[in-house]
Order: structure tokens, then sequence, then C-alpha cells
């Protein structure tokens, strides 16, 4: 009796077992499955109009109550004609998406880096390091690396993720896939979170129906011990204790994680464009939005800092979970006068952005266990798994910044750290002039750096190190080929120390 009684125990917890293993589901028509993908891209431009007129004008402030957030008619066109730029989260995202059409979801790494890299359009932050590294032989994922790249931690994938997510249905950890290959073109630690947070908010969006389910399963794919877990624990946390005051909320994201580290513009200034903050109001958007398409936005708008990029993440997110057929009608008037023109610096549009998304979609499904009839489609959807841990600017804090030096006037700066920072800007009548600059650190000769006038090709720091041992040490800079009205203004520099 008693073998009896173990074998039906075993025979149980088998079971028990393969149930456990048994794949999870979810079976969309194919018309629902374009309605979200369409749903996320019309979110993201909506959001991304709704808040641009206020983008970093409201730094380490919320937008108050009485600054009116208006929704004029022809706004988006307005913007496709005098503004073009506003929409870099778009192109950005879309510079992939016509990368992975042509060449497959497994298009090398270095394809998707030159595509951007070379691209016409204006860059900043990681963006703009990322370019310069590349241009220079730098390829990911060393591009993005904090020891490469100032702003490792910046926004800048987290507002090109999108894509990761649109294309992985139901599959938080394919669209981690691409974002370990694409993210770390540009960013490090925190800002590459950003984006596979975002990422694996949108592919959640599919298959829930639950904007506070789809921030807490997302963040799952993060790992514990990050600081950026932390912080979006603590807003869920946050929103518990004060669920119909956003306010509280911010106040308290404020005082815990609105310290600036690694972009030198932002340290030790009311800017904070770091992953980190930014990513807070997307959840705040969502969470205190509760599915209501124009508080989601305005919300996330109000936060401050990035207010565009921070709605438009949210909206997007939201408008997939909802899809592109259920976004009020006040919001889609505007979209329907621009979905056949492309965005600048591309050749594609929103419907083209929309066919080529559910093409990929589509082949994304079926590598990962799903299936694809004609008329339907099978999600095997992924439970999410966290992606490795790491940090950007490990131990360091900056500590002391100086201001305004032409570089003919720095001659020799002293400091007690461990790395430094330098921030230019270069001009000459001469378009094609690139000055040419030695770095020399406690005398000794370290690089030699060409920063071009053209800013396309030129980082926004002349020079940068962290490495160095905790003490006193000496920077100098010497300019090799000053001519008559070039200037080499050395407008920023950032001093870090360790943070014992």
């Amino acid at each position: 009796m008693r073998r009896l009684f173990m074998l039906a125990v075993g025979i149980a917890l088998l079971t028990t077992s393969c149930q456990n293993l048994k794949q999870e589901t979810k079976e969309l028509t194919r018309e629902m499955l374009l309605d979200k993908i369409k749903g996320g891209w019309a979110g993201q431009l909506i959001g991304c109009t709704y808040g641009g007129p206020t983008e970093f004008r409201y730094r380490s402030i919320r937008i108050p109550d009485e600054t009116e957030i208006t929704w004029e008619d022809g706004c988006i066109a307005w913007h496709y004609d005098q503004n073009p730029s506003l929409y870099d989260d778009l192109y950005m995202d879309l510079t992939f998406v016509g990368v992975m059409d042509r060449l497959g979801i497994d298009a090398p790494v270095d394809s998707l880096a030159m595509a951007f890299a070379n691209a016409g359009y204006h860059l900043w932050h990681a963006n703009q390091a990322a370019r310069f590294n590349i241009m220079r032989g730098i390829m990911p994922p060393e591009s993005g690396h904090w020891k490469n790249n100032p702003h490792a931690d910046d926004i800048d994938y987290q507002i090109e993720a999108d894509f990761a997510g649109l294309v992985s249905p139901g599959m938080p950890n394919a669209a981690s896939e691409i974002s370990d290959r694409v993210g770390h073109i540009m960013n490090y630690g925190d800002g590459w979170y950003g984006g596979v947070f975002v990422g694996a908010m949108y592919s959640l969006a599919f298959v829930h129906d639950d904007v506070r389910t789809i921030v807490t399963e997302a963040l799952q794919t993060i790992p514990q011990g990050s600081l950026f877990r932390q912080c979006m624990e603590d807003v869920i946390a946050w929103h518990d204790l004060y669920p119909d005051d956003w306010k509280a909320t911010w106040d308290m994201c404020q005082e815990k994680y609105a310290d600036e580290v690694g972009c030198p513009e932002g340290a030790c200034d009311p800017l904070d464009i770091d992953a980190l903050i930014n990513s807070a109001y997307v959840v705040m958007g969502l969470l205190y939005g509760n599915g209501d398409f124009e508080r989601t936005m305005e919300v996330s708008t109000r936060c401050g800092q990035d207010s565009d990029c921070n709605p438009a993440t949210a909206a997007g997110i939201l408008g997939c979970m909802v899809g592109y057929s259920s976004i009020p009608e006040k919001w889609m008037k505007n979209l329907y006068e621009v979905e056949d023109r492309n965005f600048a610096y591309t050749d594609i549009s929103m419907n083209r952005a929309y066919d080529m998304t559910l093409k990929l979609a589509l082949q994304q499904i079926e590598r990962h266990g799903g299936s694809v009839g004609e008329s339907s489609v099978v999600l095997a959807v992924q439970r999410p798994e966290a992606v490795r841990l790491e940090q950007s600017f490990p131990g360091l804090r900056p500590t002391q910044i100086v201001e305004g030096r032409q570089i003919q006037d720095f001659d020799t700066l002293s400091f007690e750290g461990k790395g430094y920072a330098v921030r230019c800007d270069v001009k000459s009548p001469r378009h094609d002039y690139v000055a040419e600059v030695e770095v020399y650190v406690d005398g000794t000769l370290k690089e030699t750096v060409k920063a071009p006038v053209s800013y396309h090709d030129r980082a926004q720091e002349l020079c940068w190190e962290y490495c160095l041992e905790q003490g006193r040490h000496t920077l100098s800079l010497h300019w090799l080929n000053p001519e008559q009205d070039a200037q080499v203004n050395c407008y920023r520099t950032v001093i870090y120390g360790s943070k014992d």
C-alpha cells in the first residue's frame, strides 16, 4: 500500500510539474494584432505632440495646474512642417525597424548602428556620443558603455525601445533580446534598463488589459539589486500609499532619485535626462492615469523634464493595450492628417510603419513558438525574465563644476577626485575646420582629440575619464591648430569623486 501511495504522489507531482511548464498562449485575430500595433505607434505620436511644447522647460519642478496643455487642430501636421526634430522618438525607432525590414529580425548590430550613425538627423546626449564613437571605430556594445559614453544612463534608448515591444507581442524576453543588441549601441546600466522596461511593457500590453499588471510584470525584466528596479518599485508603493495624489509621489521621487550622476550637462543642475527619473514619470502616468488616455498623458507631461518623450511612451503603451480603434476620437483627428506623410529623414510614414511592424511581429510570433494563421495568430506568451545586472559610473558622484573657459585660458586645472568630463563647442568660419587638442593628465599625454565644427560629427564632450585613482590630479588642454576666428569653448567641466 505504501508503494502505491508513493507512486500516486509521484504521478500527481509530475502532473503538476508538467502543467506548470505548459506554455501560456493567447489567440488574437490578425485585425486585433494590427489594431494594437497601430495603437502603440499612434499613442506615441500623439503623446509626443501633446508634451512637445513643454519639453525640458520644467526642470526639477512640476508643470503647474494653471498652465494649460493645449491640443489644437492641425498640431501634428504643424510639427511635421515646422519642428520635425520633435519626433526623434519615432524616426529613431523607425531607423531600426527599417533595417530589420530589409535584413530580418536578426539584423547585425553593426548594420543597425551604422544606419543611425550615418543618418542626417540631429542627435543629442547618449545617441550623439554613440554616433561619435561609431564614426571613430568604437562599435557596440562599447559605443554605449559608460567608460566611452558620458551619457550612458540618459533616456535615449528608453525613448526608442517602443519598436522592440511592438514587434514582440506577448514576448517580453524576445523584446529584451532586441534591446540587448540595440540598446547597447548608445546606453548601459540604467540607460539600458529604461529601454528594456519600456519594450517589456509594450510587449505585455498585447496580452493584458490592466496597466498595473503591465507595469509590475514588465518590471520583472529588471534585475533585483539595481537602482532602476528599486525606483520603479518605490513608485508603485507610493502610488498605493497616495492613490489619488500623483504630486505626493512626484515629491518622493524628487527627494530620493533626482540627482543626475552621468550626464555632464545635468550633473549638479536642475536638468535631469537620466532614464531613471523619466521612467518613473512614465510609470506615474500609467498608474495615475488608470487607463484614461488624456489623464495618462497629462500626469506624465506635468511631471516635467523630458515632457514629450514620457507621455509618448505612456500613451504608446496604453494605445497598444486598448488598440488604435479605441483611442478617443479627440486625439485621432490630427493623426489622420499625417498618416501617409514620411517622417523627416526617413522614407517611412505611419501607415508604412504599421505594415512593417506587423511583418516583423509575425516573424517573431513564429520563431518563438507561436503560430500564424490566415485570420488569427496564437502568441506563446513568455514569463518575464530579468536581464543581467550592470551599473554605470559605479562609486562616482559629481563634486565640482568649472564653468566657462575658452581653451586658450584653460591652462592647467588642478582637482581632487577620480574623473572629469569637459563639455565643449567648436566654432569657425571654415565649416570643415577640425580642432586638434592634446589632453594631458598629471603631465602625461592621454589622447589627441579631433573636434570638428560640424556638430553631426562631434561629441558633446571634448574629453572624459572616470577611472583615475582618487586623489589630486591635473588636467591640461593644448590646442594644436588654432586659426583666426576659430574657437574651442570648454564651457562646462564636471569633476567626479568617490561616493565614499
